[in-house]
């Protein structure tokens, strides 16, 4: 059974969606893989909501670097990380690169 989505990511799904306006969206807590390290353990316990995977599809990214799509992103979490958000693994695509690699 999956565990329901703590406020970090729930705010980063709100946020990216409202947005990007996605086609798809998977976002993925790796928080668990960092617990042991030291700024994590003083952060929640190495519990907390730190370290994320982010795959989005959006036709927003059309014409934009790989660069500008993830500043896009990073500037939409600002709040976030200036609150604990520690690090986070983004894929950004558009609908037509998809298609590509689909062939």
């Amino acid at each position: 059974m999956a565990s329901k989505p703590g406020p970090v990511e729930s705010s980063i799904r709100k946020k990216l969606t409202a947005l990007l306006e996605p086609t798809t969206i998977t976002i993925i807590n790796d928080s668990w893989k960092h617990r042991h390290h030291t700024a994590m353990q003083e952060q929640d316990g190495g519990n907390g909501e730190t370290h994320f995977s982010v795959q989005i599809v959006s036709n927003a990214f059309n014409g934009k670097t790989t660069m500008q799509r993830h500043r896009i992103i990073y500037s939409a979490l600002s709040e976030e990380l200036s609150q604990g958000l520690h690090a986070l693994s983004l894929k950004t695509k558009t609908e037509a690169e998809i298609a590509a690699e689909q062939k």
